[in-house]
């Protein structure tokens, strides 16, 4: 069968089929589950025949659907409304395969409106409580696909033509500057840039886990920044050092620190998780801001990396909770015993997520840091982007010190002893993500495959060794394994714990995981910067709702139900409009 004709029936099958999910919803995840798989097939044959950026993104779409199809099966099962949440996942990977394939804005356009409706749909499963986060997400990329629209518009009438990349314009002009601000709005909404970010981790609080790992851990991130990069290098001619360019790397690197600074002193395990989402994504806007190919290929790597890890972390929260009921982490402690399989996973994915070696995440960010040092000659300020992108990746380790040792490494209670591993069917999804950060860290399969392609065989400083580093690293993990075995030679003894003479309860004596952190927003300048983020000051849909109201506040004191008010604004308006005539 030819390539389109499979493409064709990858994006129409999803979008038809789910309306046999609403209709029989006691059947829709076995048809979401053939679906998914049928789509996965399909995905991989048009891959393998020509191993393209739009082909690996239509087979990542797949795949994820999939996982999430099966992961959903004991996780959603207690949970209602199963009809509509297999219904919207199919409406998802529909509308995202016509995301990727779409020629033309038109097309665009109406692929990008269903995601971010069906993405309305599901988070508002939640429950009545996900009702205002829902609302939210809806204004906040329905807000930002209207600029989209006004963006296209521009293109059109610059180009005189529908067609995306069929001139690249020249961003010396203002309204190409204009048309490029308004498209780079609805990538940086649907991906979770910063300011545009706010959407992310309301939903996280109360939509179902599943869902933060199918959209914006994967299809949406993978959308967003598929559709800034060909804005990057099809739509528009971006010059290095430009104000554009500069800008995309300063936006980028605030977006790095300032969501892994709010993700450090979170207490609930999926905003925390919701803000590192919204870091990474800072990662692939600097490296495709850079321009070069370098930062490129690693911006890109660190998409198809990023759904990866994120999406197996989400997966591991909805373990825990699913088990525990909890995702406070001053409630979790001692998991590493009872759900050693979500542990394996959620170190892994951690590892991976701070770019520690051999993992994907340390290949992919090297490369976007290589690409920084060689911008070095053509941009003064590259230095500072640099010391934002590997601070970040340090707090972010930092961060997730913290994670381990507060689900699964600390003190647990009472609740936590009784615990047990979860299925299979959620195992499998988190340990095959698990598996491949390792895999793309040994052998870089997307790299290889086709990003190459886009931006040319690049060279690096240095060279990455990853079976030596594995080596190392093994070597490491068995010497502290015998420095562990030598310790418990001598036996212990647990004794009772008295202060002053008086016992001490095991509540009293446990060890919290994220009190030295809480100490860091008390940390001079830094406790005004988390007073701000607090109030939503880095939020841009706050500012909006402000603006708003106040806006509405005044307007509302023009009706005021008097007649002469009414006729004196009559009458100014005849006087405008005749001045107007007269001109």
């Amino acid at each position: 069968m030819d390539n389109n004709l499979i493409i064709q029936a990858i994006i129409t099958g999803p979008l038809l089929l789910s309306i046999f999910c609403f209709l029989w919803p006691r059947l829709a995840k076995w048809l979401a589950l053939l679906v998914a798989m049928a789509s996965l097939a399909g995905a991989a044959l048009v891959f393998f025949r020509a191993a393209t950026l739009a082909s690996g993104l239509l087979l990542a779409g797949a795949f994820f659907t999939l996982l999430v199809t099966v992961y959903s099966f004991d996780y959603m099962k207690e949970r209602g409304r199963q009809g509509e949440y297999y219904g919207y996942l199919l409406l998802t990977l529909g509308a995202f395969s016509s995301v990727v394939f779409a020629a033309d804005f038109l097309m665009l356009l109406f692929a990008w409106g269903i995601m971010g409706v069906a993405l309305y749909l599901l988070v508002g499963l939640g429950g009545p409580k996900a009702s205002s986060a829902a609302t939210k997400t809806l204004l906040l990329v329905g807000g930002s696909d209207a600029l989209m629209i006004i963006g296209i518009g521009l293109v059109v009438v610059l180009t005189r033509s529908f067609q995306i990349g069929s001139v690249p314009l020249p961003t010396d002009d203002p309204l190409a500057i204009m048309a490029f601000i308004c498209l780079a709005a609805g990538a940086f909404a649907k991906a979770g840039v910063m300011p545009l970010h706010g959407w992310i981790p309301d939903s996280a609080e109360v939509a179902p886990l599943p869902v933060m790992a199918y959209l914006p851990a994967a299809l949406d991130k993978l959308a967003g920044i598929y559709l800034l990069f060909r804005l990057c290098t099809d739509v528009f001619s971006i010059s290095l050092n430009s104000l554009l360019s500069n800008s995309l790397l300063a936006i980028g690197s605030f977006t790095i620190v300032a969501a892994v600074f709010a993700a450090m002193i979170q207490h609930d395990l999926k905003k925390l998780l919701s803000f590192h989402a919204v870091s990474q994504v800072g990662y692939m806007v600097v490296g495709i801001g850079t321009g070069m190919p370098l930062g490129i290929a690693g911006g890109l790597f660190h998409m198809f990396n990023h759904t990866l890890y994120k999406s197996c972390l989400f997966f591991s929260a909805g373990a825990v909770e699913s088990k525990t009921g909890e995702t406070d982490l001053d409630k979790l402690g001692g998991l590493a015993r009872s759900m050693p399989w979500t542990f394996l996973a959620t170190a892994m994915a951690a590892l991976a997520i701070s770019g520690v070696p051999p993992f994907n995440g340390f290949f992919s960010k090297w490369l976007i840091y290589q690409g920084l040092i060689e911008l070095a000659p053509l941009n003064p300020y590259w230095i500072i982007f640099l010391l934002a992108a590997m601070f970040g990746s340090a707090l972010t380790l930092a961060s997730f010190v913290k994670v381990i040792h507060a689900v699964f490494l600390g003190q647990g209670d009472k609740t936590t002893v009784s615990v047990k591993e979860v299925s299979f069917l959620m195992l499998w999804p988190m340990l095959t993500l698990a598996g491949l950060c390792l895999l793309f860290g040994l052998v870089p399969l997307p790299l290889n495959s086709f990003i190459y392609s886009l931006t040319g065989k690049v060279d690096f400083v240095g060279g990455w060794q990853p079976l030596v580093a594995i080596i190392f690293i093994l070597a490491s993990l068995v010497i502290g394994w015998l420095l562990y075995l030598v310790g418990q030679v001598a036996k212990s003894q647990i004794k009772p714990v008295f202060i002053g003479g008086e016992l001490i309860s095991d509540e009293e004596t446990k060890v919290s995981g994220i009190n030295f952190y809480a100490e860091v927003r008390r940390w001079g300048w830094l406790e005004t910067i988390f007073g701000w983020g607090e109030k939503r000051y880095f939020d841009l849909s706050n500012w909006a709702g402000q603006l708003t109201g106040l806006l509405a506040d005044k307007l509302s004191r023009l009706q005021n139900g008097l007649l002469r008010s009414y006729l004196f604004w009559l009458a100014g308006g005849v006087v405008i409009i005749f001045f107007v005539l007269m001109k």
